[in-house]
Protein backbone atom coordinates (compact mmCIF):
# COMPACT_ATOMS: atom_id res chain seq x y z
CA UNK A 1 0.00 0.00 0.00
CA UNK A 2 3.10 2.67 -0.80
CA UNK A 3 2.03 5.93 -2.24
CA UNK A 4 3.41 9.35 -2.74
CA UNK A 5 1.33 12.05 -3.67
CA UNK A 6 3.02 15.89 -4.53
CA UNK A 7 1.26 19.00 -3.79
CA UNK A 8 2.48 21.59 -6.17
CA UNK A 9 1.59 24.86 -6.84
CA UNK A 10 -2.18 25.97 -6.27
CA UNK A 11 -2.89 22.95 -4.53
CA UNK A 12 -2.92 20.76 -7.19
CA UNK A 13 -1.99 16.94 -6.40
CA UNK A 14 -0.01 14.64 -8.34
CA UNK A 15 0.43 10.80 -7.51
CA UNK A 16 3.36 9.95 -8.27
CA UNK A 17 3.07 6.29 -6.72
CA UNK A 18 -0.20 4.70 -5.76
CA UNK A 19 -0.78 1.23 -3.54
CA UNK A 20 2.42 -0.32 -4.50
CA UNK A 21 2.69 -3.87 -3.30
CA UNK A 22 5.16 -6.27 -3.95
CA UNK A 23 7.56 -8.56 -2.01
CA UNK A 24 10.96 -10.22 -2.25
CA UNK A 25 13.07 -12.67 -0.60
CA UNK A 26 16.95 -13.16 -0.05
CA UNK A 27 18.27 -14.77 -3.24
CA UNK A 28 15.61 -12.69 -5.74
CA UNK A 29 15.97 -10.45 -8.06
CA UNK A 30 12.45 -8.16 -8.65
CA UNK A 31 12.70 -6.64 -12.01
CA UNK A 32 10.39 -3.00 -11.07
CA UNK A 33 9.76 -2.33 -15.31
CA UNK A 34 7.82 0.49 -16.50
CA UNK A 35 8.42 2.92 -18.96
CA UNK A 36 10.33 6.19 -17.95
CA UNK A 37 6.92 8.52 -15.92
CA UNK A 38 5.71 5.29 -14.64
CA UNK A 39 7.00 5.69 -10.81
CA UNK A 40 9.91 3.34 -10.55
CA UNK A 41 11.90 6.12 -8.92
CA UNK A 42 9.89 7.12 -6.73
CA UNK A 43 8.82 3.63 -5.51
CA UNK A 44 12.79 3.26 -4.99
CA UNK A 45 13.36 6.52 -3.23
CA UNK A 46 10.46 5.75 -1.02
CA UNK A 47 12.27 1.93 -0.03
CA UNK A 48 15.28 3.71 0.49
CA UNK A 49 14.32 5.98 2.85
CA UNK A 50 15.10 9.38 0.58
CA UNK A 51 11.37 10.07 0.49
CA UNK A 52 8.61 9.75 3.35
CA UNK A 53 5.49 8.10 2.10
CA UNK A 54 2.62 9.51 1.73
CA UNK A 55 0.73 6.37 2.67
CA UNK A 56 1.48 3.20 3.70
CA UNK A 57 4.76 1.67 4.36
CA UNK A 58 7.35 -0.84 3.85
CA UNK A 59 9.26 -3.31 5.15
CA UNK A 60 13.05 -3.81 4.63
CA UNK A 61 15.57 -6.63 6.42
CA UNK A 62 12.99 -6.61 8.89
CA UNK A 63 12.84 -2.33 9.39
CA UNK A 64 9.92 -0.47 9.06
CA UNK A 65 11.24 2.40 6.20
CA UNK A 66 8.91 5.06 8.07
CA UNK A 67 9.79 3.66 11.87
CA UNK A 68 13.20 2.58 11.48
CA UNK A 69 14.41 4.50 8.78
CA UNK A 70 18.18 4.27 9.65
CA UNK A 71 18.17 0.90 10.42
CA UNK A 72 16.74 0.57 6.57
CA UNK A 73 19.71 2.51 5.54
CA UNK A 74 22.43 0.49 7.09
CA UNK A 75 20.44 -2.80 5.42
CA UNK A 76 21.06 -1.41 1.74
CA UNK A 77 23.02 -0.02 -0.70
CA UNK A 78 21.05 1.99 -3.02
CA UNK A 79 21.88 3.11 -6.41
CA UNK A 80 20.35 6.13 -8.02
CA UNK A 81 20.90 7.58 -11.54
CA UNK A 82 21.58 10.96 -10.29
CA UNK A 83 24.23 9.57 -7.92
CA UNK A 84 27.75 11.50 -8.54
CA UNK A 85 31.10 11.12 -7.86
CA UNK A 86 33.51 13.62 -6.22
CA UNK A 87 35.74 14.38 -9.35
CA UNK A 88 39.32 15.12 -7.91
CA UNK A 89 39.10 11.53 -5.76
CA UNK A 90 40.43 8.78 -7.51
CA UNK A 91 38.03 5.17 -7.37
CA UNK A 92 40.08 3.76 -4.79
CA UNK A 93 39.84 7.38 -2.44
CA UNK A 94 35.52 7.12 -3.23
CA UNK A 95 35.45 3.34 -1.52
CA UNK A 96 37.94 4.88 1.36
CA UNK A 97 36.17 7.32 1.91
CA UNK A 98 32.29 5.79 1.61
CA UNK A 99 33.81 2.61 3.30
CA UNK A 100 34.95 4.90 6.21
CA UNK A 101 31.16 6.10 6.50
CA UNK A 102 29.95 3.08 6.37
CA UNK A 103 32.37 2.09 9.68
CA UNK A 104 34.60 -0.33 8.02
CA UNK A 105 38.24 -0.92 8.76
CA UNK A 106 40.96 0.38 6.78
CA UNK A 107 41.96 -3.16 6.10
CA UNK A 108 38.20 -4.66 5.30
CA UNK A 109 37.79 -1.74 2.33
CA UNK A 110 40.88 -2.62 1.30
CA UNK A 111 39.88 -6.57 0.46
CA UNK A 112 36.62 -5.26 -0.52
CA UNK A 113 37.92 -2.85 -3.20
CA UNK A 114 40.08 -5.66 -4.34
CA UNK A 115 37.03 -8.01 -4.43
CA UNK A 116 34.58 -5.87 -6.02
CA UNK A 117 37.68 -4.42 -8.54
CA UNK A 118 37.85 -8.20 -9.70
CA UNK A 119 33.80 -8.98 -10.23
CA UNK A 120 33.55 -5.32 -12.21
CA UNK A 121 36.48 -5.09 -14.35
CA UNK A 122 37.72 -2.13 -11.97
CA UNK A 123 41.51 -2.53 -11.63
CA UNK A 124 43.26 -0.46 -14.66
CA UNK A 125 41.35 2.49 -13.20
CA UNK A 126 41.44 2.32 -9.63
CA UNK A 127 44.01 4.84 -9.11
CA UNK A 128 42.58 7.25 -11.60
CA UNK A 129 40.59 10.85 -10.62
CA UNK A 130 36.68 10.29 -11.24
CA UNK A 131 36.76 13.20 -13.76
CA UNK A 132 39.45 11.19 -16.49
CA UNK A 133 36.59 7.95 -15.92
CA UNK A 134 34.22 7.04 -18.86
CA UNK A 135 30.37 6.84 -17.99
CA UNK A 136 30.81 3.33 -17.85
CA UNK A 137 33.47 3.33 -15.74
CA UNK A 138 31.89 5.62 -13.23
CA UNK A 139 28.62 3.28 -12.78
CA UNK A 140 31.23 0.60 -11.80
CA UNK A 141 32.46 3.36 -8.98
CA UNK A 142 29.17 3.89 -8.12
CA UNK A 143 28.15 0.09 -7.76
CA UNK A 144 30.73 -0.99 -6.18
CA UNK A 145 30.30 2.25 -3.36
CA UNK A 146 26.85 1.04 -3.24
CA UNK A 147 27.71 -2.80 -2.23
CA UNK A 148 31.03 -1.84 -0.44
CA UNK A 149 29.69 -2.82 2.89
CA UNK A 150 27.90 -5.75 2.44
CA UNK A 151 24.22 -5.22 2.71
CA UNK A 152 21.66 -7.87 2.24
CA UNK A 153 19.40 -6.01 0.36
CA UNK A 154 20.22 -3.68 -3.08
CA UNK A 155 18.08 -1.53 -4.71
CA UNK A 156 19.19 -0.37 -8.28
CA UNK A 157 17.23 2.28 -9.77
CA UNK A 158 18.46 1.97 -13.61
CA UNK A 159 22.19 0.69 -13.40
CA UNK A 160 23.12 0.34 -17.18
CA UNK A 161 21.21 3.56 -18.30
CA UNK A 162 22.87 4.86 -21.20
CA UNK A 163 25.48 2.76 -21.12
CA UNK A 164 27.71 -0.03 -23.61
CA UNK A 165 26.40 -3.48 -24.22
CA UNK A 166 29.80 -4.84 -22.55
CA UNK A 167 29.54 -2.72 -19.21
CA UNK A 168 25.84 -3.45 -19.18
CA UNK A 169 26.86 -7.31 -19.36
CA UNK A 170 29.21 -6.55 -16.94
CA UNK A 171 26.72 -5.19 -14.21
CA UNK A 172 23.80 -7.58 -15.01
CA UNK A 173 26.31 -10.76 -14.58
CA UNK A 174 27.12 -8.65 -11.09
CA UNK A 175 23.52 -8.81 -10.26
CA UNK A 176 23.18 -12.21 -10.91
CA UNK A 177 26.40 -13.29 -8.44
CA UNK A 178 24.50 -10.79 -5.80
CA UNK A 179 21.80 -13.13 -6.48
CA UNK A 180 23.64 -16.29 -5.88
CA UNK A 181 24.96 -14.44 -2.45
CA UNK A 182 21.63 -14.86 -0.95
CA UNK A 183 20.83 -10.51 -1.74
CA UNK A 184 17.34 -9.31 -2.51
CA UNK A 185 18.21 -7.02 -5.19
CA UNK A 186 15.30 -4.73 -6.68
CA UNK A 187 16.39 -3.57 -10.06
CA UNK A 188 14.61 -1.14 -11.82
CA UNK A 189 14.34 -0.70 -15.55
CA UNK A 190 12.66 -0.02 -18.66
CA UNK A 191 14.54 -2.60 -20.91
CA UNK A 192 12.52 -5.80 -21.29
CA UNK A 193 16.12 -7.89 -22.20
CA UNK A 194 17.07 -7.07 -18.46
CA UNK A 195 14.51 -8.25 -16.89
CA UNK A 196 14.68 -11.46 -18.68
Amino acid sequence: GLCKTYTGAKGVQTVAAQEISFSCSAGEVFGLLGPNGAGKTTTLRLLSTVLAPTAGTAVIAGHDVVQAPDAVRASIGFLSGHTGLYARLTSREILLYFGRLFGLSDAVIKDRTAELAALLDMEEFLNKRCDALSSGMKQKVNIARTVLHDPPVLILDEPTVGLDVLTSRTIVDFVQNCRRQGKCVIFSTHIMGEVS
